[in-house]
């Protein structure tokens, strides 16, 4: 027994060796960085809430490498790089997402290879410009909603910004993706949401331990076995509107699938990607695509899984950020006031997408909050060949961490970096800005689908509440402290102060 027990130990450091000491290791190793014990130190000691930014790799600026055990990752944040990753190369996920399969198995988000190359030229018609133009009335029905029922409640305050908002943009996403509204299942509504809301903790609290990847391992475990059930309730209901969605377009002969390749033509042509006047929703997308024999219903689960993940969340977060730093700024708050109600004026009263497209200040509002508060903070990508940085040759199968929130905070490339100015954004102070030095939606061709779908909504929430209330802060974003997560998100319940505006009798109504 202790012969076996020694010759696995011989193993171990014969490979431990290998691995650090080989043709790779060897290229690794010449990238400063701490050492691993300081690593390791740092994360047992520190909490969520100070690990987040892993403040110690900031004195090897602009790379840096980090060895857990025998797994080397390496850290980049300058932008001649990041465009070298992910703009030369095809850029793979790395094995950090796999802890996401449970929920999303190999949707677009977690896919690699031939597999997200075959997803994302089924979805990209969906998010068309014409196709959103048929969204903007459900963006605008939501908004709405949210502010009468701030209007309904006897205390100004939200106690919980990121709950409130999150019921809306979940309900949004639910309408436009799956042609459903969550209020239609009274009983499942509440527990849909809290098994989502909970399934973003497992997935935090699987991420920070290692071991914990290997599925058989986590599903011995009682958060492994609460996570099964709460996967039961979110796959669920995506398998109960897959099922009823496939119904109807069996009884209607498929009549509304017929021309959905329709939607790949021009642009801007509404009239084409509206089929006998029914608005088209992703579901429609990909259940034409599984009659052709492209997909399976578990594809189709996958991908929308995907979206309800991808798609709500991050969106509510980044409202919830430009609220309160609307809040903290009241001549910047006042400026796009005046901006919504005369958009508002020109439009009749009502939102409309040109409307919409009109607020720039608001958009560049939206977009310095992403670039201070970026919702995806990192991104994780894996080398296929070897790659040449600018000071270092990085090996094919090395892990790379891109560092959303360091770029985007790079006094050498966003002067006053801390500080909240819409007008960055500016039409002339962007000309000549580094394309990769701004990824709120990643970039290179594993952008965010999504993009300009979420910009709209945004807008949408956000003119709706400025529209009809004054925002007041409780407390400052700059003093906010956020846990390690799946994404930037505060260690406790964000609260804000709505103060309704009481409107003349010739202002217009919300």
């Amino acid at each position: 027994m202790i012969n076996i027990l020694l010759f696995f130990i011989f193993i171990l450091l014969a490979y431990n060796f290998y691995v650090h000491y080989g043709r790779n290791g060897r290229l690794i190793n010449r990238i400063p960085g701490p050492s691993s014990y300081s690593i390791i130190r740092k994360i047992l000691q520190s909490s969520r809430k100070d690990l987040w930014k892993l403040q110690i790799l900031d004195q090897y600026y602009p790379v840096s490498k980090v060895w857990l055990f025998s797994i080397p990752f390496v850290f980049i944040r300058h932008p001649d790089d990041i465009e070298v990753k992910i703009l030369k190369q095809k850029s793979e996920k790395s094995f950090l997402y796999n802890f996401l399969h449970p929920w999303l198995n190999t949707g677009l988000l977690t896919s690699r290879g031939a597999k997200w190359q075959s997803r994302r030229k089924i979805l990209n018609p969906t998010f068309r410009l014409a196709i959103l133009q048929q969204f903007v009335d459900v963006f605008i029905k939501r908004s709405e909603n949210m502010a009468n029922s701030l209007k309904n409640i006897s205390d100004d305050t939200v106690k919980d910004l990121m709950l409130f908002i999150s019921e809306y943009t979940l309900n949004t996403i639910c309408d436009t993706v799956m042609g459903i509204s969550l209020q239609e299942f009274d009983l499942f509504q509440q527990q849909y949401r809290n098994a989502i809301n909970q399934m973003l903790e497992f997935m935090v609290y699987r991420g920070l331990r290692p071991w914990l990847y290997l599925d058989w391992i986590f599903a011995l475990t009682s958060k492994g076995r609460q996570q099964k059930k709460l996967l039961n309730i979110i796959h669920g209901l995506s398998q109960k509107i897959i099922a009823e969605k496939k119904l109807y377009h069996e009884q209607t002969n498929g009549r509304y699938l017929k021309n959905c390749d329709k939607c790949t033509i021009e642009e801007d042509n509404v009239e084409a990607v509206t089929i006998e006047k029914r608005r088209l929703i992703m579901m429609d997308l990909l259940i034409a695509a599984s009659r052709e024999g492209y997909l399976t219903d578990s594809d189709i689960k996958e991908e929308i899984d995907t979206i309800l993940f991808a798609g709500h969340d991050t969106t509510a977060m980044t409202i919830c950020y430009v609220l309160l730093l609307l809040a903290d700024h009241k001549d910047v708050q006042d400026r796009v006031r005046e901006e919504v109600n005369a958009v508002m004026h020109e439009s009749g009263g009502r939102f409309t997408m040109q409307s919409l497209q009109n607020l720039s200040y608001l958009e560049r509002c939206i977009k310095e909050t992403m670039r201070l508060y970026p919702v995806v903070y990192f991104l994780s990508r894996v080398t296929s060949e070897d790659i040449k940085l600018q000071s270092y040759l990085i090996p094919a199968g090395t892990s790379l961490l891109i560092s959303v929130y360091g770029v985007h905070r790079d006094p050498n490339y966003w002067p006053n970096p801390d500080i909240f100015d819409p007008d960055r954004f500016l039409p002339d102070n962007i000309r000549n800005q580094h394309p990769y030095a701004y990824l709120p939606f990643s970039a290179g061709s594993r952008n965010c689908i999504g993009q300009r779908f979420a910009l709209l909504e945004m807008k949408s929430f956000i003119a709706s509440l400025i529209y009809n209330f004054y925002l007041e802060p409780i407390e400052n974003l700059k003093d906010v402290q956020f846990n390690v997560d799946v994404m930037l998100r505060p260690a406790y319940p964000l609260r804000l102060k709505f103060v309704p505006i009481v409107k003349k009798h010739a202002d217009f109504k919300a």
